[in-house]
């Protein structure tokens, strides 16, 4: 039941506030004294519109990490240069009328208001109306929303927070404003920012709450989906490692290390875990993923409207052959407005140059040209060197983890029959043989085209998993003087990578945490096991963005990849004093009369 149900509130909600300033109603107009719950399902429905709107088309099911995170970190390297805001994202430029800084604040802020209300909803609910065997699981949905809330602020801190805490230092510069209760009217909404500090203690707080909240209740079956106690200690140790409280990360992480019951999945199921292969979901690794149903339509033209599903395979769908077997008279399937960005391919270790193709050998010419019999093929060498480079693990195998290489790996564009993939048409004849151009795999559509299934993703979004706790802990006990046990928990995520026991040591270990990395001689990942692991780890989940900015990496990451296909003139990181925080958008601007200044440069 559960599994399904994360869908209802929020599209209603939204519907009824539609002609109101979007900064607003992102924090008001929830409840009056006559639609409070009544019975335990009609709370249960409160509560899905907490977990629902992570799903809504500006957040993650379309627009957050497809459009903005992966166009930032440079994860893709973006075709289509007509949206300025995209352009902007990939240039790391942004400004205050950037609409997709717009919408994220305002659904960010949806869900705080969504978590508020279920809040207010269930005291409403357990004095009013609840039995006597209702108390328990109304505080496990507490400890939910309490989570929900946490996570909500957690991105509004980590995208338009002026600073994160760093050597002690930060704490006093600019927040968020903090809503710990619904508004009920206008008025109540005028809040300036809290301090970087009050921010991160409120979303501590929170998550220790869910955790508290939720002990010991494992959810089962349909449930499975629901936030848990270890979620909760997950994600307070990562903020307890983004706000450097290095000796509450170790206690907490550890701890959800030996008790979680969570382990690795073995790399064979790992490889295909990002596919939407019903069987892999809430696995024995995900600690926190949000459930992603194949309904038709998808979230993109809903705008947050009644879907269990997501539209980011559209932005990544692969391109394949044409009927033909020809590269040119192929297309996606969906938009293909992204790529793997080039330097990617050789950040993973993957050591040969562009692709050359060759006449077929095996080409019939009185048949029709078609996928079985096409007239040009991939040079027969430079195939046997990839298949090698595989076999032998030259290159890390996460590779082919997220990413699709061109006539060597295959997809289906109707859902029944193989073709090649190709090279991104999308980039100029002319200009096709000066990139690798290689298609996502993690979270794109392999085996149907978006067309033939609503342009509906089919794959849960993993939101926190055992393999990033594990790197969590590592760089909590780098900070705090255990080198040993951080190199063994980097090894750890490495070992699984390269198909390996996980606890035992092996020749492929890193030494020392400056040994060299499968990045080789990237500056910044060359001889950095840390930041290798989490970028290779976590590739495509959304994550790198927040590490890029707390690390301070931003300018090396941008000489790193020198150019965007949507970038005029090559990548320029704009400025360290500007370029680590979104601005406030000119929406909350104009419509919060306390908000106060910008971020430093907007």
């Amino acid at each position: 039941m559960y599994k399904k149900i994360y869908v209802l509130l929020f599209s209603l909600l939204l519907m009824a506030s539609c002609t109101k300033d979007p900064s607003s109603v992102s924090r008001t107009d929830q409840y009056t004294s006559a639609n409070y719950p009544a019975t335990m399902d009609d709370l249960l429905s409160v509560l899905s519109g907490c977990y629902a709107n992570l799903r809504n088309d500006r957040l993650y099911g379309f627009e957050l990490n497809a459009h903005s995170l992966s166009n930032l970190t440079h994860t893709a390297d973006c075709t289509y240069g007509g949206d300025q805001g995209w352009n902007e994202m990939s240039a790391t430029s942004l400004t205050v009328n950037n609409s997709y800084v717009g919408f994220t604040w305002t659904f960010l802020y949806v869900g705080v208001k969504n978590c508020n209300a279920f809040l207010a909803a269930a005291d409403f609910y357990e004095k009013t109306f609840a039995k006597g065997g209702d108390k328990q699981m109304i505080n496990y949905m507490r400890g939910e929303a309490y989570f929900l809330r946490a996570f909500y602020y957690y991105h509004l801190e980590c995208l338009y927070g002026e600073a994160y805490i760093h050597n002690g230092a930060g704490g006093d510069k600019k927040g968020v404003p903090l809503y710990t209760q619904v508004a009920p009217n206008v008025d109540s909404t005028q809040k300036p920012r809290s301090s970087v500090k009050a921010t991160w203690d409120l979303i501590i707080s929170d998550f220790q709450q869910a955790a508290t909240l939720l002990k010991g209740q494992e959810w089962t079956g349909d449930n499975r989906g629901r936030i848990s106690e270890w979620a909760a200690k997950g994600m307070l140790g990562k903020a307890y490692v983004f706000t450097e409280d290095w000796e509450n990360a170790r206690t907490v992480l550890q701890d959800v290390i030996a008790h979680s019951g969570k382990s690795l999945m073995p790399f064979a199921k790992y490889q295909d875990a990002f596919l939407g292969n019903a069987d892999n979901e809430f696995n024995e690794e995900s600690l926190f993923e949000l459930n992603v149903d194949q309904n038709s339509r998808g979230s993109y033209g809903t705008f947050g409207g009644q879907n269990t599903t997501t539209s980011n395979g559209l932005i990544w769908a692969p391109f394949v052959v044409g009927d033909d077997g020809r590269e040119a008279s192929g297309g996606a399937l969906g938009y293909g407005n992204e790529y793997v960005h080039d330097r990617n391919i050789k950040r993973f270790g993957f050591q040969l140059g562009l692709l050359t193709m060759q006449d077929n050998p095996a080409y019939d010419p009185g048949k029709p040209e078609s996928v079985k019999n096409p007239k040009k093929t991939l040079d027969s060498t430079y195939y046997k060197q990839s298949l090698d480079i595989r076999k032998n693990k030259t290159a890390d195998p996460r590779l082919y983890v997220n990413a699709s290489q061109p006539f060597v790996d295959s997809a289906k564009a109707d859902g029944m029959n193989w073709k090649l993939i190709s090279r991104s048409t999308a980039i100029a004849s002319s200009q096709l043989s000066n990139y690798y151009a290689w298609s996502f795999r993690k979270y794109a559509p392999l085996y149907n085209s978006m067309g033939n299934v609503g342009q509906a993703d089919a794959a849960n979004l993993y939101f926190l998993r055992l393999a990033e706790v594990f790197l969590l802990y590592a760089e909590a006990n780098i900070h705090g003087g255990d080198n040993a046990v951080a190199l063994e928990y980097l090894n750890k995520v490495k070992r699984r990578a390269y198909s390996l026991p996980v606890d035992v040591p092996s020749a492929i270990d890193y030494q020392s945490l400056t040994a060299a990395t499968s990045a080789g001689n990237d500056p910044v990942l060359g001889h950095n096991p840390l930041y290798y692991e989490r970028w290779a780890e976590l590739f495509n989940e959304g994550q790198w963005w927040f590490d890029v900015c707390r690390w301070r990496i931003g300018a090396a990451e941008a000489a790193v990849y020198q150019t965007a296909q949507n970038v005029a003139g090559g990548l320029k990181w704009p400025s360290d004093d500007r370029s680590y925080s979104w601005p406030i958008p000119t929406s909350e601007l104009n419509s919060n009369a306390k908000i106060g200044a910008n971020n430093p440069g907007y």
